[in-house]
Protein backbone atom coordinates (compact mmCIF):
# COMPACT_ATOMS: atom_id res chain seq x y z
CA UNK A 1 0.00 0.00 0.00
CA UNK A 2 1.15 3.43 -0.94
CA UNK A 3 2.26 5.48 2.01
CA UNK A 4 -0.29 7.99 3.40
CA UNK A 5 2.60 10.92 3.08
CA UNK A 6 2.68 10.16 -0.80
CA UNK A 7 -0.81 10.03 -0.82
CA UNK A 8 -0.69 13.89 0.38
CA UNK A 9 2.34 14.89 -1.57
CA UNK A 10 0.42 13.92 -4.72
CA UNK A 11 -2.40 15.52 -3.50
CA UNK A 12 -0.62 18.32 -2.85
CA UNK A 13 1.08 18.53 -6.39
CA UNK A 14 -2.03 17.62 -8.81
CA UNK A 15 -3.26 20.55 -10.38
CA UNK A 16 -6.96 19.21 -11.08
CA UNK A 17 -9.19 21.71 -9.42
CA UNK A 18 -11.53 19.10 -8.27
CA UNK A 19 -9.01 17.64 -6.03
CA UNK A 20 -8.57 19.21 -2.31
CA UNK A 21 -4.70 20.69 -2.23
CA UNK A 22 -2.61 20.77 0.96
CA UNK A 23 -0.35 23.44 1.72
CA UNK A 24 2.92 23.58 2.28
CA UNK A 25 2.24 24.00 5.49
CA UNK A 26 0.49 20.70 6.03
CA UNK A 27 3.02 18.67 4.45
CA UNK A 28 5.45 20.40 6.53
CA UNK A 29 3.71 19.36 9.61
CA UNK A 30 2.71 15.54 8.29
CA UNK A 31 6.88 14.74 7.54
CA UNK A 32 7.60 16.37 11.27
CA UNK A 33 5.04 13.75 12.80
CA UNK A 34 6.55 10.89 11.14
CA UNK A 35 10.04 11.88 12.09
CA UNK A 36 9.22 13.15 15.37
CA UNK A 37 7.32 9.64 15.65
CA UNK A 38 10.64 7.78 13.77
CA UNK A 39 12.90 9.58 16.53
CA UNK A 40 10.62 8.66 19.63
CA UNK A 41 11.20 4.98 18.53
CA UNK A 42 14.92 5.24 18.07
CA UNK A 43 14.64 6.99 22.27
CA UNK A 44 12.87 3.60 23.18
CA UNK A 45 14.92 1.15 21.24
CA UNK A 46 17.63 2.62 23.01
CA UNK A 47 16.52 2.22 26.11
CA UNK A 48 15.37 -1.14 26.14
CA UNK A 49 18.00 -2.49 24.45
CA UNK A 50 19.97 -1.03 27.37
CA UNK A 51 17.52 -2.66 29.99
CA UNK A 52 17.00 -6.35 28.76
CA UNK A 53 20.78 -7.55 28.94
CA UNK A 54 20.60 -6.28 33.08
CA UNK A 55 17.73 -8.03 33.32
CA UNK A 56 19.13 -10.92 32.24
CA UNK A 57 22.15 -10.40 34.58
CA UNK A 58 20.70 -9.89 37.28
CA UNK A 59 19.79 -13.80 37.23
CA UNK A 60 22.51 -15.34 40.16
CA UNK A 61 23.95 -18.03 38.12
CA UNK A 62 24.55 -16.02 35.21
CA UNK A 63 26.25 -13.02 37.25
CA UNK A 64 28.10 -15.06 39.33
CA UNK A 65 29.82 -17.28 36.36
CA UNK A 66 30.63 -13.95 34.88
CA UNK A 67 32.18 -12.30 37.92
CA UNK A 68 34.29 -15.62 38.72
CA UNK A 69 35.52 -15.94 35.20
CA UNK A 70 36.73 -12.19 34.96
CA UNK A 71 38.37 -12.82 38.44
CA UNK A 72 39.55 -15.77 37.42
CA UNK A 73 41.34 -14.22 34.11
CA UNK A 74 42.49 -11.20 36.19
CA UNK A 75 40.49 -8.71 34.13
CA UNK A 76 37.98 -7.63 37.03
CA UNK A 77 39.40 -3.98 37.00
CA UNK A 78 39.70 -3.79 33.14
CA UNK A 79 35.87 -4.82 32.97
CA UNK A 80 35.02 -2.30 36.03
CA UNK A 81 36.21 0.36 33.85
CA UNK A 82 35.15 -0.86 30.65
CA UNK A 83 31.60 -1.27 32.09
CA UNK A 84 32.07 2.33 33.36
CA UNK A 85 32.92 4.07 30.27
CA UNK A 86 30.48 2.09 28.45
CA UNK A 87 27.86 3.22 30.61
CA UNK A 88 28.66 6.75 30.28
CA UNK A 89 28.73 7.15 26.64
CA UNK A 90 25.40 4.66 26.52
CA UNK A 91 23.58 7.62 28.97
CA UNK A 92 24.91 9.96 26.83
CA UNK A 93 23.53 8.60 23.47
CA UNK A 94 20.21 7.85 25.11
CA UNK A 95 20.17 11.16 26.16
CA UNK A 96 21.07 12.27 22.94
CA UNK A 97 18.05 10.58 21.22
CA UNK A 98 15.90 12.30 23.73
CA UNK A 99 17.04 15.54 23.23
CA UNK A 100 16.70 15.22 19.69
CA UNK A 101 12.54 14.06 19.83
CA UNK A 102 12.33 16.97 22.03
CA UNK A 103 13.78 19.28 19.53
CA UNK A 104 11.96 18.39 17.03
CA UNK A 105 9.21 21.60 16.66
CA UNK A 106 6.09 21.70 14.55
CA UNK A 107 7.37 25.47 14.63
CA UNK A 108 10.56 24.57 12.52
CA UNK A 109 11.28 25.87 8.90
CA UNK A 110 11.68 22.64 7.08
CA UNK A 111 15.34 23.86 6.90
CA UNK A 112 15.56 23.26 10.75
CA UNK A 113 14.22 20.13 10.26
CA UNK A 114 16.24 18.70 7.85
CA UNK A 115 18.99 19.87 10.21
CA UNK A 116 17.68 17.84 13.24
CA UNK A 117 16.84 14.85 10.94
CA UNK A 118 20.28 14.52 9.61
CA UNK A 119 21.77 15.11 13.30
CA UNK A 120 19.57 12.64 14.41
CA UNK A 121 21.17 10.18 11.75
CA UNK A 122 24.50 10.61 12.53
CA UNK A 123 23.69 10.22 16.37
CA UNK A 124 22.10 7.10 15.37
CA UNK A 125 25.26 5.87 13.40
CA UNK A 126 27.58 6.61 15.90
CA UNK A 127 25.77 4.88 18.60
CA UNK A 128 25.68 1.39 16.12
CA UNK A 129 29.06 2.04 15.71
CA UNK A 130 30.03 2.04 19.46
CA UNK A 131 27.69 -0.48 20.76
CA UNK A 132 29.40 -2.91 18.06
CA UNK A 133 32.77 -1.80 18.79
CA UNK A 134 32.14 -2.42 22.82
CA UNK A 135 30.80 -6.06 21.67
CA UNK A 136 34.14 -7.07 20.09
CA UNK A 137 36.15 -5.40 22.98
CA UNK A 138 34.29 -7.70 25.07
CA UNK A 139 36.05 -11.05 23.30
CA UNK A 140 39.19 -8.99 22.56
CA UNK A 141 39.76 -8.51 26.08
CA UNK A 142 38.69 -11.99 27.18
CA UNK A 143 41.13 -13.35 24.42
CA UNK A 144 44.15 -11.24 26.12
CA UNK A 145 42.81 -12.46 29.30
CA UNK A 146 43.38 -15.89 28.01
CA UNK A 147 46.71 -15.43 26.60
CA UNK A 148 47.88 -13.95 29.83
CA UNK A 149 45.98 -16.59 32.08
CA UNK A 150 48.64 -18.97 34.13
CA UNK A 151 45.48 -22.08 34.46
CA UNK A 152 42.94 -21.43 31.67
CA UNK A 153 41.54 -24.60 32.25
CA UNK A 154 40.66 -23.91 36.10
CA UNK A 155 40.16 -20.36 35.14
CA UNK A 156 37.54 -21.14 32.94
CA UNK A 157 36.24 -24.20 34.31
CA UNK A 158 37.15 -26.42 31.23
CA UNK A 159 36.72 -30.21 31.29
CA UNK A 160 40.01 -31.55 32.70
CA UNK A 161 40.66 -34.16 29.72
CA UNK A 162 41.71 -31.01 28.17
CA UNK A 163 44.92 -30.89 30.63
CA UNK A 164 46.81 -33.54 27.99
CA UNK A 165 46.95 -31.11 25.97
CA UNK A 166 49.89 -28.99 25.61
CA UNK A 167 49.45 -25.38 27.61
CA UNK A 168 50.50 -22.96 24.48
CA UNK A 169 48.14 -24.97 21.78
CA UNK A 170 44.92 -25.38 24.61
CA UNK A 171 45.38 -21.54 24.81
CA UNK A 172 45.33 -20.50 20.86
CA UNK A 173 42.44 -23.01 20.87
CA UNK A 174 40.55 -21.00 23.28
CA UNK A 175 41.34 -17.77 21.64
CA UNK A 176 40.72 -18.67 18.31
CA UNK A 177 37.35 -19.88 19.79
CA UNK A 178 37.20 -16.74 21.51
CA UNK A 179 37.59 -14.60 18.24
CA UNK A 180 35.52 -16.54 16.17
CA UNK A 181 32.37 -16.53 18.55
CA UNK A 182 33.42 -12.63 18.96
CA UNK A 183 33.05 -11.91 15.06
CA UNK A 184 30.00 -13.94 14.93
CA UNK A 185 27.87 -12.14 17.50
CA UNK A 186 29.36 -8.91 16.73
CA UNK A 187 28.06 -9.52 13.22
CA UNK A 188 24.29 -11.30 14.73
CA UNK A 189 24.33 -7.46 16.59
CA UNK A 190 25.05 -5.55 13.60
CA UNK A 191 22.45 -7.73 11.41
CA UNK A 192 20.03 -6.31 14.38
CA UNK A 193 20.75 -3.48 14.49
CA UNK A 194 20.77 -3.10 10.92
CA UNK A 195 16.87 -4.09 10.84
CA UNK A 196 15.96 -2.02 13.98
CA UNK A 197 17.96 1.77 13.71
CA UNK A 198 18.31 0.81 9.74
CA UNK A 199 14.75 0.97 8.92
CA UNK A 200 14.05 4.05 11.15
CA UNK A 201 16.85 5.77 9.87
CA UNK A 202 16.01 4.72 6.14
CA UNK A 203 12.50 6.82 7.02
CA UNK A 204 14.34 9.68 8.20
CA UNK A 205 15.82 9.86 5.44
CA UNK A 206 13.04 9.58 3.11
CA UNK A 207 11.32 12.56 5.36
CA UNK A 208 14.43 14.17 4.68
CA UNK A 209 14.42 13.83 1.42
CA UNK A 210 10.79 15.13 1.09
CA UNK A 211 11.38 18.16 2.91
CA UNK A 212 14.18 19.01 0.70
CA UNK A 213 11.44 18.52 -2.32
CA UNK A 214 9.15 21.05 -0.74
CA UNK A 215 12.25 23.86 -0.38
CA UNK A 216 12.63 23.71 -4.29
Amino acid sequence: MMDELELLKKDWQKKDEHLPKLSYDEIHTMIWKKSSSIVKWIFYISIIEFIIPHLLYLAPSMRNSSLDMYSNLGLSKVVLVVSIVQYLVVFYFIYQFYKRYREISVLDSAKKLTSKILRTRKTVKHYVIFSLSMVLLTFAIMVVGIYFSDNVVEALNLDGNIEDMSMERMKFMIMAVFAVVGIVVTALFGGIYFLLYGLLTRKLRKNFRELQKLEV
